[in-house]
């Protein structure tokens, strides 16, 4: 067991860490150009806030929380979704007291207690947006466009968009309602699950996977029959700016999203191809959150994709081994004295930029040429004790096999003029 990993934990290995690297960095850059700041709060927080604010009839709540009393008799919970933390932090610091809107963006791991299967975890990684502050129509156009661009960015495919609206606290008991009434009478045609739901939050059985369950939903009540006039306007003000901003959506009327903060807007990236985890990206809207978690009548709006199933629509696109960082230039020295030299040459050469590795334990040309093309460099520099004697550099290209000799004090100017494109 002390070399076996918990189920449903990955370890993300060094020929793994770069496709990481780059999906983190198009969030952070996409973060940047819409005028968002990151917020990092605690993997773990009091347990009440996440019954409180995922609520307690969700499955999450129910079924998939690393939940544990303390050493102070306190019951803590592994944090399994970014928005109640970031509530809780904008309601703590009293953020709601400034300038609206607060605009934060999040990374990092969560934990949910579920069957481990391809694209999720029972620890995942999330990267988030929430937006507090604003009830215009025009910040739930924003949150979307800001993940689609991401996704877009990282170079997913095939995308769709799927829209629906949830209502709020003054027409969701009417819709609950008509479900109940629809739903009583074919309750034993129902799974066990949303029989147990049925009474409780009969909203989720709209959401259920399950063959019987999906055929029953289809001819369900829709809530856009149930919407009150607030809603209803919020929505064709939506849809509005969305096809201003040239972005195409489809009605999903059985998108309810799986938790009960949401308000108004729900929506989801579905990304084809991946089979069943084909949704990459999901959020809506939570005017009532603030409010519930202690803080005033603040409105807010957020998303969330995991990473893990960024990552699985990524590989199957690209092929394996795509996410393998790459190499431009292999140190190979043969020597001891050339080999010191060659360290001096390297550092100055990666305070350049250069992504540069090297050879040791005084192996063979060949050995080092066949590592060399193990990381996939493009580039070897050879460094003899011939050559270092005439103060020059081997410079061999491995994609072409051209090489030539380079004064060796010419090697920075060389990376320069490589870096840029100008170099041969």
């Amino acid at each position: 067991m002390l070399t076996q990993r918990p189920r449903g934990m990955h370890d993300i290995l060094p020929q793994e860490a770069s496709l990481w690297h780059e999906i983190e960095e198009a969030a952070r850059r996409i973060c940047a150009r819409y005028g968002f700041s990151e917020v990092r709060t605690p993997i773990l927080e009091h347990t009440e806030l996440f019954q409180r604010g995922v609520g307690e009839n969700t499955d999450i709540v129910e079924k998939e929380m690393y939940t544990f009393n303390d050493r102070g008799g306190r019951s803590m919970t592994l944090r399994p979704e970014g928005t109640a933390g970031a509530v809780r932090a904008y309601v703590e610091h009293k953020f709601y007291g400034g300038p609206q809107p607060v605009k934060w963006f999040y990374l990092g791991p969560m934990f949910r207690y579920e069957r481990p299967q391809a694209g999720r975890q029972r620890q995942f990684h999330q990267f988030g947006v929430e937006v507090f502050g604003v009830a215009d129509p025009a910040v739930d156009a924003e949150v979307i466009a800001l993940g689609l661009d991401f996704v877009e960015d990282i170079g997913l495919k095939g995308l769709r968009l799927e829209l629906n609206s949830v209502g709020c606290s003054q027409c969701r008991p009417v819709y609950r309602e008509r479900l109940l009434a629809y739903y009583r009478p074919l309750r034993e045609q129902l799974c066990e699950d949303c029989q147990d739901r049925l009474e409780r939050n009969p909203l989720r059985l709209l959401d259920c996977k399950r063959e019987t369950c999906k055929a029953l939903a289809q001819r369900a009540p829709r809530i856009g029959e149930a919407l009150c006039d607030e809603c209803r306007a919020h929505d064709e003000g939506l849809h509005r700016h969305l096809d201003a901003a040239g972005i195409a959506y489809e009605i999903n009327p059985r998108l309810v999203r799986g938790l009960d903060y949401y308000t108004r807007t729900a929506f989801e990236v579905v990304e084809e191809g991946i089979g069943a985890q084909g949704t990459v990206l999901g959020g809506g809207r939570y005017n009532g959150l603030v409010e519930e978690l202690g803080g005033p009548s603040v409105p807010g709006i957020g998303f969330a994709a995991g990473l893990e199933r960024l990552i699985l629509a990524l590989e199957q696109r690209r092929g394996e081994g795509a996410s393998e960082a790459g190499v431009d230039v292999f140190g190979i020295a043969l020597g001891d004295e050339a080999s010191v030299e060659l360290t001096g040459w390297l550092r100055r050469l990666r305070a350049l930029g250069c992504r540069a590795e090297r050879g040791f334990e005084g192996k063979s040309l060949k050995a080092q040429l066949k590592a060399a093309d193990r990381l996939g460099a493009r580039w070897a520099l050879i460094l003899g004790e011939e050559e270092r004697r005439r103060g020059v550099v081997i410079v061999k290209d491995l994609t072409g096999g051209e090489q030539r000799e380079l004064p060796a004090l010419e090697l920075e100017s060389w990376w320069k003029e490589t870096e840029h494109g100008t170099g041969r």
